[in-house]
């Protein structure tokens, strides 16, 4: 496919870029954003073939070795588009941008879709409203072997730009699924999926409970955490010991811990 080369940043195929940033546009279009040398390597890894990628050799790092997925790219063919500077630095949406954007089918399936193992460890995740927090749980389940991250009633979506930034590009590599929590706490039961739900009313710590065989650790919202439905619907609750003036973790790292432990639990190793 031929390359075209834009110098504007008026130009209006550039408004439609930037318009991808609104969650809105990404869900009737199907599409989303993917920014990053290291992030788009990782989703052509995973299987992602990307519909347009656009490039500035002014910002790369080292033109010279970072075309390799400029490469990859065309060759699942992808539109390739060189930019002026000026005009990159109009649609790139992250500080210090390397110049490479891609724009990416969108990712997420529902949980009755999804293709799981004999015995899964899944993560849920409830009402969580920051994209940093996401990226950052996917980020543990790409390096844990996690099978699938859902979630569930989310207040954002997976192709949101911030989310796909914070997970490094993880969301692509991860399978990831969206549904109501009811629907989710439902399919969890009809496949006999454990819930274990982490609050910090629980009585169990989360490494005196038994973490193997088909699992699903529950997590909730920074200010709330699960919601009373959810809590009603998991198997057990447990909790992460505290020992300071603070009454709960930052619920990235609070899933990390519970995740890890369900690792060791398997006898998994890196």
């Amino acid at each position: 496919m031929a390359e075209h080369t834009i110098t504007s940043a008026a130009n209006p195929r550039l408004k439609a870029l930037v318009g991808l940033r609104r969650r809105r546009r990404r869900e009737e279009s199907g599409r989303t954003l993917l920014e990053g040398y290291d992030e788009l390597a990782l989703a052509l890894g995973a299987g992602v073939r990307p519909r347009e990628l656009y490039i500035c050799d002014d910002l790369m790092a080292d033109p010279s070795t970072q075309h390799d997925v400029v490469r990859a790219a065309r060759d699942t063919g992808a539109e390739i588009v060189r930019l002026s500077r000026a005009a990159f630095e109009k649609v790139a949406y992250r500080e210090g941008a390397d110049g490479f954007l891609a724009v990416v089918p969108a990712v997420g399936t529902t949980p009755r879709e999804l293709t799981l193992a004999e015995a899964p460890l899944l993560l849920i995740a409830e009402g969580v409203e920051k994209p940093g927090n996401l990226g950052a749980m996917l980020r543990t389940a790409d390096a844990a072997g996690v099978d699938a991250v859902v979630a569930a009633d989310p207040v954002t979506d997976w192709g949101n730009p911030n989310v796909v930034r914070s997970s490094k590009g993880t969301v692509f590599s991860v399978p990831v699924a969206t549904a109501t929590s009811q629907e989710t706490f439902d399919w969890a039961r009809e496949r006999s999926i454990r819930v274990v739900a982490a609050t910090p009313a629980a009585t169990d710590l989360h490494t005196d409970v038994d973490l193997t065989g088909s699992v699903a650790i529950a997590v909730g919202t920074e200010k709330q955490g699960l919601t009373d439905a959810a809590l009603a619907a998991a198997d057990i609750h447990i909790r992460i010991p505290m020992s300071g003036k603070a009454n709960s973790l930052n619920v990235a790292t609070s899933a990390a811990i519970v995740i890890y432990e369900a690792v060791r639990q398997r006898g998994h190793s890196a």
